[in-house]
């Protein structure tokens, strides 16, 4: 398994499994088949609501000597309505009683948005607070103590933009090392890309076939001519071309699927080499297209916008 190696010399698989909306029936097989195929990095966050299915399979697969914890990369993530420091620690215990561990390898900010406490998904302006009523600062530096007390081995963000990564930055004992963020070839990310890279912070990449949809007048990336030409080329699915040309870039990738066949097919793709000249061809389709817009936290008078959820002009 390729990797990539934290600060303190720890490893994490350049590839795993994601589990956002994987059906609640099928996730305890597709987490116990993906082990047998080699995968090592899971990707979880409580507002999946199945951690604690997760947290069965994994225990199953300790118990059966299939794997051993050390062995395995767990990464979850705090929720919007704990950012307020004195929740941190809770929300972080209770993943870890779900997930059946006693550390995370890696937790994360899922969102720089914050909601009221009793609020788990917004349907009004007033169920959100304002980041200057509940500062990112504030979350991180609560996250770092999570950190210090051995609960969590690296810490990071999600859906972060430059500006607001500048901002944990400038107050950081220790700075995130990683942030999740939509990634796919209609949404290359280069210049976050280049800004995470100069300042040795690592990205993950969800949705990293770009949910395979048509979108904005576009065929979807598995339909899309130059990916099938290269499919074709490399003898493989343009699923495995998408897949191989983020993780050559360095990379986190964590496709989802509950389906055993597919789980094998996308793990194949760590086989892939593709040319410096083809992925020059992939970077042609660029277009900042995202499927993951931020528009379900945007309300009428509420605290966040478009432009300031992404700080983009």
């Amino acid at each position: 398994m390729k990797t990539i190696t934290f600060r303190n010399g720890d490893p994490m698989p350049l590839f795993g499994l994601g589990t956002y909306q994987s059906k609640a029936n099928e996730l305890h097989d597709a987490i116990i088949s993906a082990l047998k195929d080699g995968y090592r990095l899971i990707d979880c966050a409580a507002y999946y609501k199945n951690e604690e299915i997760i947290g069965a399979a994994l225990q199953e697969t300790f118990t059966s000597g299939l794997v051993k914890r050390e062995e395995l990369f767990i990464t979850s993530k705090l929720w919007n309505n704990n950012h307020a420091p004195e929740h941190v620690e809770e929300a972080l215990r209770k993943t870890l009683h779900d997930l059946r561990l006693d550390y995370l390898d890696l937790y994360l900010i899922h969102w720089p948005i914050a909601l009221k406490h009793d609020i788990e998904y917004p349907r009004q302006a007033s169920d959100l607070l304002s980041l200057e009523e509940c500062p990112l600062t504030e979350t991180w530096k609560a996250m770092e103590q999570m950190q210090a007390k051995g609960l969590c081995r690296h810490i990071g963000v999600s859906n972060f933009s430059i500006p607001k990564l500048k901002e944990l930055i400038a107050v950081a004992k220790n700075k995130p090392e990683m942030n999740q963020v939509e990634m796919h070839p209609y949404l290359q990310q280069n210049e976050l890309f280049r800004f995470c890279q100069s300042e040795g912070i690592y990205l993950t990449a969800y949705s990293p076939l770009g949910r395979n949809l048509p979108i904005k007048n576009k065929p979807g990336l598995t339909n899309e001519p130059i990916i099938i030409d290269l499919a074709k080329k490399y003898n493989c699915t343009p699923a495995q071309i998408i897949i191989a040309w983020g993780v050559q870039r360095g990379i986190v990738i964590i496709p989802k699927s509950v389906h055993p066949e597919r789980i094998k097919e996308n793990i194949k793709s760590l086989d892939i080499n593709i040319s410096p000249e083809d992925m020059t061809k992939i970077a042609t389709l660029d277009s900042h297209t995202r499927m993951t817009d931020g528009s379900a936290w945007i309300f009428p008078d509420g605290p966040y916008t478009m432009k300031n959820i992404w700080d983009e002009k």
